[in-house]
């Protein structure tokens, strides 16, 4: 069963950037499209972005133009780049496989306050 283990999370201010890892394990991470999810208090998980195995991206209108997805099938690994940060996207960030999930991970916190 694939596993997943999110990293790289914090607290930064307004504007600020982070840059979130997840490793995979227990699967054939290459054929998979993966995925970044979120999930804010009081409110449901949702996708954030989603990389296919050929590296076609696809964002949230929400996050558009500032968080980029890659991945390197080699170290099985997908990454999420965060960049000029907002307070609603404070959140716990999960990755996962959209349309074959696997179980969530314990995800990573990521906190945008000034």
């Amino acid at each position: 069963q694939v596993q997943f283990v999110e990293s790289g999370g914090g607290s930064v201010q307004p504007g600020g950037s982070l840059r979130l890892s997840c490793a995979a394990s227990g699967s054939i991470f290459r054929i998979y499209t993966m995925g970044w999810y979120r999930q804010a208090p009081g409110k449901q998980r949702e996708l954030v972005a989603h990389i296919t195995p050929g590296g076609s991206t696809n964002y949230a209108d929400a996050v558009k133009g500032r968080f980029t997805i890659s991945r390197d099938n080699a170290k099985n690994t997908v990454y999420l780049q965060m960049n000029s940060l907002k307070p609603e996207d404070t959140a716990v960030y999960y990755c996962n496989r959209p349309g074959a999930l696997g179980y969530w991970g314990q995800g990573t916190q990521v906190t945008v306050s000034s």
